[in-house]
C-alpha cells in the first residue's frame, strides 16, 4: 500500500545573504564544573568560526521574511509577535557557495570539495538559525529536506552571490 503525498503550501520563502557555513565538528576546550548538576563535564566548541555569523545572518533573514509574509497577510506589522509554523513542514534549500578561484570560469563545475562544505552541516546550521528565530515551534517539524548545493549563476535558483534561498512548507490541509 502506498502512501499519497502530503499537499504542501508555500508559507515562507528566506533569502540569506551571507557565506554558508557548516555546524557540526567540535573540538575539545578543557573541562569546567557544570552549575547545575556540580559535576565536571566536558567543554566543546565549534570548530567553524563561520557558524556563529552565519547563523546569526539566518535568523536575521527569517525574522524579516516572517515580519514581510505578516505584513502581506495582514496589512500591518506584528504587533506580539509571529505565529511559529507547526505540524509536518518541507524544507526546500539553495546553498549559493564561494566558487575557488582556482576552478574553470566558463565551464559548469560542482561544489564537491570540503572548502564547500558537506551539506547535512550546511542544513543544521541554517536549521538552527531558523529556529532561533522562531519561524518553527522545533526543527524537528521538518520532515523532509531538499537541499542543494551550487556556485553563482550555475543553478537555475542561485543566488548572484554565496548565500541561500530557503523556503518552507506546510504539509497536509491548507489550514
Amino acid at each position: 500500500m502506498t502512501t499519497p503525498l502530503l499537499e504542501r503550501h508555500l508559507r515562507l520563502t528566506i533569502v540569506v545573504h551571507g557565506r554558508p557555513a557548516p555546524q557540526g565538528s567540535k573540538r575539545y576546550a578543557g573541562h569546567r564544573l557544570n552549575s547545575a548538576s556540580g559535576r565536571m563535564s566536558a567543554v566543546l566548541v565549534e570548530q567553524s568560526k563561520r557558524v556563529k555569523p552565519w547563523r546569526h545572518l539566518v535568523t536575521t533573514a527569517t525574522t524579516n521574511a516572517m515580519t514581510a509574509a505578516h505584513i502581506k497577510q495582514y496589512g500591518g506589522y506584528p504587533t506580539g509577535g509571529t505565529q511559529p509554523l507547526d505540524g509536518p513542514l518541507e524544507a526546500e534549500i539553495v546553498f549559493t557557495v564561494l566558487k575557488p578561484a582556482s576552478a574553470p570560469k566558463r565551464k559548469r563545475t560542482w561544489p564537491t570539495t570540503r572548502h564547500s562544505g558537506d551539506v547535512d552541516k550546511l542544513i543544521r546550521s541554517t536549521f538552527d538559525g531558523i529556529a532561533d528565530a522562531a519561524a518553527v515551534t522545533d526543527d524537528s517539524r521538518i520532515i523532509r529536506v531538499t537541499a542543494t548545493k551550487t556556485f553563482p549563476g550555475e543553478h537555475p535558483e542561485a543566488l548572484d552571490q554565496p548565500g541561500a534561498i530557503i523556503r518552507l512548507y506546510t504539509l497536509g490541509d491548507p489550514s
